[in-house]
């Protein structure tokens, strides 16, 4: 008998030096300590054995049990490790994953070439606040308590007299409050307003502008907005001017370019008209100079707004504003 327990135990090593799998070792466990197994059937025959051999033999048999046993599941753990080490190796020879390079939003990017076109022909970038007061968002602009105008801004109110700037505007009266004239900058920002829609966000992007000193008129407003446009889409675009209101210009108008889309012969984006609406401007209104002491009678200006994403939406035909905003990939990867 214990040449038997011997015996059984070198088959068990030797099947087990073979074995190259999991299902390869647990298949020896099962045939050796299994209910059927070999080892279980050893145990179950002891009863049948010479009383003087009972003890001897049940003591070696168990033995030979839980040394198997324990060999089998070190066989399983060496076996896992070896996996592990396997799969989580770096195969030096393989080529490198290459670094993806990130690119600039195309709000940012259509934001610095309006910037880059107005800097070149000499305005300085200036920034101001986005949590502004009544006063600088509304008075000093010529929007008194209560004027119907305010209504067209859809603002959002942190208390009475505080507000998110609804334009950047307000940079053009805190510029005027710190320097005399001559004046000429640009304002590009966040602004916000209660609108969202296809064409609105409640948060969006302005570049407004400002030029004040003796002797400005519509005229040279009109020559600096044209060379905007034609730097900005190319010089085949035509553009118009609209009489229009703001309550801190006067002349005001609005300013439209041919429809880049059709040129003009009428399509779905310009409404068949032609024509597309891209930003507001007029001459600066005397009641302005006066909140910034000005003499208005020696001082003239003229101001103009955009709202950033209707320039990229007309510049890359993009048909709904809301995909600035997604962070999808297959779109942003076209800019």
């Amino acid at each position: 008998m214990e040449k038997s327990i011997k015996k059984i135990q070198a088959d068990a090593l030797k099947e087990l030096e073979k074995a190259s799998g999991r299902k390869e070792i647990n298949d020896i466990s099962i045939r050796y300590l299994g209910r059927k197994g070999v080892v279980t059937q050893l145990l179950r025959n002891i009863p049948d054995l010479p009383k003087s051999k009972r003890a001897e033999t049940g003591k070696n048999a168990n033995v030979l049990k839980k040394t198997l046993d324990q060999v089998f599941k070190e066989a399983l753990k060496q076996l896992e490790l070896k996996t592990s080490a396997s799969d989580e190796c770096i195969d030096v020879s393989l080529p490198g994953r290459p670094a993806v390079n990130g690119s600039l939003h195309p709000i940012t990017r259509i934001t610095q070439e309006i910037c880059d076109i107005f800097t070149r022909i000499g305005f300085e970038i200036v920034e101001g606040p986005e949590i502004e007061t009544d006063y600088y968002n509304f008075e000093a602009l010529n929007f008194p308590k209560n004027h119907p105008a305010r209504d067209m801004q859809d603002t959002f109110y942190i208390s009475e007299n505080i507000v998110l700037r609804t334009h950047t505007s307000p940079v053009q009266i805190r510029t005027m409050k710190k320097q005399t004239p001559p004046v000429r900058v640009i304002a590009p920002g966040k602004v916000y307003r209660c609108d969202s829609d296809l064409t609105h966000t409640a948060m969006f992007h302005q570049v407004e502008g400002l030029l004040v000193d003796e002797n400005i008129s519509f005229g040279d407003l009109k020559g600096i907005l044209t060379t905007f446009v034609h730097q900005m889409f190319d010089d085949q675009t035509n553009l118009r001017f609209r009489p229009s209101f703001f309550p801190f210009t006067e002349p005001s108008a609005e300013v439209d370019i041919l429809c880049v889309i059709c040129r003009g012969k009428g399509c779905r984006v310009c409404s068949q008209t032609g024509w597309l609406e891209v930003l507001g401007s007029g001459m600066v209104h005397p009641a302005l100079f006066e909140n910034v002491d000005y003499d208005p009678e020696r001082y003239t200006g003229f101001a103009f707004g955009m709202g950033v994403e209707r320039i990229a939406m007309l510049k890359y035909g993009i048909d709904d504003i809301r995909r600035y905003f997604e962070n999808d990939n297959r779109f942003l990867r076209q800019f």
